[in-house]
């Protein structure tokens, strides 16, 4: 009972304003600080509540002394109608952004995001004032039974549209003439070679897991599921790249010792395996590659990190950077644009098109490789072979068979003897400029 109690407001002024300087002092660090790869809720969670709670405490009333500085901040009208629409804002935003999404497919543009923002506001406003206030105060919801019938309606109502859907199966007469291909995907070796998190580490096994054979020259293929798509694509290349390629991936894992997930726990176990792989397999030269997007937050020292115990070991480095991601998935790009008039198969990628600048100064003594440069032009990237009109992706990034083949024929190092990996164990040059786009 006592934690309900109404905490005595502070005697000293000072002191109440320093309070009230730490609240907004919590909030923002935990604003500034907190990004999309910290786990949340967690400690850090406390940052935003104890800053709020000593907010609260500092804008208590006290007869006998000013408002405090904090408080005073609060009560800008500006500040105190974001706080009333608040809940409406919070409702009304997301479906504006999905569906402006949904309906543009490319990545959105400044102009539009302030039009959404704008729409959020004044929509948020509307509810607010013709939905929400009239609910709080209309008697007839004060009532238990009201509220709980109005409530089961809704629940209800929304239900049936969710079954209807589900067993409409997406009501595709929407789309009469929408109509998916099936598309070659290839044999990532899900469960051995390609871990998907539910999978024990001891499963993989050197003999199925590599994947060209007859070579002088051993590579390990490590990384994420961006490294296991070029899997399919590596039997028609395999003359070229004069390897015999091994294959060690694990979704949602990056080829980054450092690197440590709450959603992937056996991650760190998994990375430290693939030292142990190297030495025993004989490898000459590891290729790291993954959805380096996903890691952008955190920064790419780990990658650097990795890069140099492999070059203690006498390996040569190769580093494959981002290849291109959609917004969708590219059987349905390619229905909308269609629809469009458009007859190129090219469309804009729906990531940050200088990602593979970010990642390319960490990777010090391994040759970088850029996908995009090979893949993309100023207007985009192509998700269709325009001749055979065969998709090169399967989903919103991973490659089919076709587009391995193609990407692997396009930038792939090659391990012909006397090549590269032969001189592994001197000096790698330093990549500046421009990045590397070895030769086949």
């Amino acid at each position: 009972m006592l934690m309900l109690k109404k905490p005595p407001a502070l005697a000293s002024r000072p002191a109440t304003e320093l309070i009230g300087l730490a609240g907004f002092a919590l909030l923002a660090f935990g604003f500034l600080t907190i990004s999309e790869s910290d786990p949340f809720p967690g400690y850090n969670a406390l940052f935003p509540c104890i800053g709020t709670a000593l907010l609260i405490y500092a804008g208590q009333n006290h007869a006998d002394r000013p408002v405090p500085v904090a408080t005073r901040v609060l009560q800008f009208a500006p500040m105190v109608w974001v706080g009333l629409i608040s809940y409406s804002l919070y409702l009304v935003h997301w479906p504006i952004n999905s569906f402006v999404h949904y309906l543009s497919l490319k990545a959105i543009s400044v102009p539009t995001i302030v039009a959404m923002t704008v729409a959020s506001f004044a929509l948020a406003t509307f509810s607010w004032k013709y939905v929400e206030q009239p609910f709080r105060q209309k008697r007839a919801f004060t009532a238990p039974l009201p509220i709980f019938a109005f409530s089961a309606t809704a629940i209800a109502l929304l239900c049936i549209g969710g079954l209807a859907g589900m067993l409409g199966n997406g009501f595709p007469q929407r789309f009469p003439d929408f109509s998916t291909q099936r598309i070659v995907v290839g044999d990532w070796r899900n469960g051995v070679c390609f871990n998907e998190g539910g999978n024990r580490i001891e499963n993989w096994n050197l003999a199925a897991c590599t994947r060209t054979h007859g070579f002088a020259t051993n590579v390990l293929l490590w990384g994420d599921s961006f490294a296991a798509h070029y899997v399919s694509g590596l039997e028609a290349n395999a003359d070229k790249i004069q390897a015999n390629v091994i294959q060690y991936t694990y979704a949602g894992c990056p080829p980054n010792l450092t690197y440590f997930s709450y959603a992937r726990p056996a991650c760190t176990r998994f990375n430290e395996r693939a030292l142990s792989i190297i030495r025993e397999a004989n490898i000459q030269a590891v290729i790291l590659s993954g959805r380096w997007t996903d890691y952008q937050a955190r920064g790419f020292d780990g990658l650097q990190t990795t890069i140099d115990r492999l070059r203690d070991m006498g390996v040569k480095v190769y580093v494959i950077g981002q290849s291109p991601e959609f917004i969708a998935d590219v059987q349905k790009i390619a229905f909308f644009a269609k629809h469009e008039g458009a007859v190129s198969t090219s469309w804009p990628m729906a990531m940050d098109p200088d990602i593979n600048k970010e990642v390319q100064p960490y990777a010090k003594g391994a040759t970088f490789i850029d996908p995009l440069a090979y893949l993309c032009d100023a207007t985009g990237c192509s998700y269709a072979d325009a001749a055979s009109k065969q998709f090169l992706y399967f989903d919103y990034g991973h490659f089919s068979s076709a587009g391995a083949t193609l990407a692997i024929s396009k930038y792939w190092p090659s391990f012909a003897a006397g090549g590269e990996v032969a001189k592994a164990r001197e000096p790698a040059p330093t990549v500046t400029g421009e990045l590397a786009k070895p030769a086949l």
